[in-house]
């Protein structure tokens, strides 16, 4: 019998993230009303907002009727319409709660979330039950489920009726035995742009993450209009764009220019579409050539952009796409040092050769070892800060280019006086090819990152480790 009156509750169940949810049914003489999904309420409450695409009704005409256990690769809100059911939901998912059950009865005064990866079932306790249920993924031939057999010992799941006098179908009959069950991964981690600096630091990071993929523009150009079909996108939970263009001053010229904004922008701006359509948290890096420089102390999160070159200029408008998602991270950075040729390899080799380099001193800021950067990245995933914008840095104290590279000579064991430090002026003056305006300063504040537990380590106090 329906219950009215109840208030709007969510219960937390034994299965993570399985959650039961009393919901309030207006009667009268004349029937019964019920808001049966309502978003601002539900949510404010701490339901996820799953973005449901698809509604789905099962007429059930007789007593016993029993259907699962099935784990889709989607959430699922359930509820009953009329009738009566009694539910039982295993978590099929892999990690330590695999295995776990949960069971109760629904009736048109109560609901449950079950998100992706929980097998489902139910048996139904009176005629013509309407059980009902929205999903937010359409159902595809490609989808990967998991079943369990509506019999499995390990769970003993204590069916109201009996399952020999039951309605069951054969085919969930013939679902494995929870030794054979495939338990359900989680959803991906897309790593794009996985051959550069940043995406091979983060094949290190995620090395123990068996849900990770890294793909490399040659097997995905996110450029391309394509790719909104390029994968079965409702399989990923994280998208980390580490492609990017990157190279400063050649992108003051024709060329460089249109490069740079297909890859920092357009590709964005597909990214971010196949993110918004999918529930997809994007990763986004960004970089402190989005300011000026101008400030006399540490850039925060929310300060202007004021981008001086084509490259900044590129950075800030991907940052302003990505900043409309409603799950994304944009993490700003600055000096990035990585695997392969960089500036302290280049200061070392010429300490070595006997060269006695110029180098600028009066643009300030801290170096970002690579290795660094993809730690954040997997801090603010694992943990599940709060979604925005995070400046990440190496720590430690701000210093010029120039000495950086005096601190490498010392490291190596040579005279650091042999770094002689110019202006920005001096050094690029006379130039054969275009040069892109630098930030003097590129101190970013990391407080808001320092908040959520991460701390970057001091780049300059390890120059070897910094070098990548």
């Amino acid at each position: 019998m329906t219950v009215f009156g109840r208030p709007l509750t969510l219960t937390s169940t034994t299965i993570p993230d399985l959650v039961v949810v009393d919901l309030p049914v207006h009667g009268d003489s004349r029937g019964w009303f019920k808001e049966n999904w309502q978003r601002e309420k539900m949510t404010a409450l701490g339901l996820p907002d799953f973005g449901p695409v698809q509604n789905n009704i099962s007429f059930n005409d007789a007593v016993g009727t029993t259907r699962g256990i099935h784990a889709e690769p989607w959430d699922k809100w359930v509820s009953v319409a009329t009738g009566r059911i009694f539910g039982a939901w295993v978590d099929l998912r892999e990690g330590p709660t695999f295995g776990t059950v949960y069971t109760a009865e629904l009736d048109p005064s109560r609901a449950i979330f079950v998100p992706r990866g929980v097998g489902n079932s139910y048996q139904t306790l009176e005629p013509d039950t309407a059980y009902t249920y929205l999903v937010n993924d359409h159902w595809s031939p490609e989808a990967r489920y998991s079943f369990l057999n509506l019999a499995d010992e390990t769970v003993a799941i204590d069916w109201p009726i009996p399952l020999e006098e039951a309605e069951v179908s054969a085919k969930d009959l013939e679902h494995p035995r929870m030794a054979d069950v495939t338990p359900v991964r989680p959803r991906g981690v897309l790593v794009v742009g996985a051959d550069g600096q940043l995406g091979r630091a983060l094949r290190v990071a995620l090395a123990d993450v068996n849900h990770v993929e890294f793909a490399a523009r040659s097997n995905l150009d996110v450029t391309a209009p394509e790719l909104v079909g390029a994968r079965r996108w409702r399989d990923y939970g994280a998208i980390i764009n580490a492609a990017a263009y990157t190279a400063v001053d050649r992108a003051e010229t024709e060329e460089g220019r249109r490069d740079a904004w297909s890859a920092n922008v357009t590709g964005v701006v597909n990214l971010a579409r196949v993110a918004a359509a999918n529930g997809i948290t994007l990763v986004h890096v960004s970089s402190d050539y989005v300011f000026d420089g101008t400030l006399d102390r540490p850039y925060r999160e929310d300060d202007p952009v004021c981008p001086l070159g084509v490259y900044g200029q590129t950075k800030a408008a991907g940052d302003s796409v990505v900043s409309t998602l409603a799950r994304h991270y944009i993490v700003r950075t600055s000096w990035v040092i990585g695997a392969g040729g960089n500036f302290v390899r280049t200061m070392a080799s010429l300490a070595e050769r006997g060269v006695d380099p110029r180098v600028v001193d009066d643009q300030i800021g801290r170096l970002t070892p690579a290795v660094e950067l993809a730690r954040g990245i997997r801090h603010l995933l694992d943990t599940e800060a709060s979604f925005g914008t995070y400046n990440l840095s190496g720590s430690g104290e701000p210093v010029s280019w120039a000495e950086v590279a005096r601190r490498v000579f010392a490291a190596g064991g040579h005279d650091p006086t042999r770094v002689t430090g110019v202006s920005s002026e001096e050094y690029f003056a006379g130039s054969p090819v275009p040069v892109s305006p630098r930030p003097r300063n590129s101190v970013l504040d990391l407080s808001k990152i320092e908040a959520t537990g991460f701390l970057a380590a001091d780049a300059l106090a390890d120059l070897e480790r910094s070098a990548g």
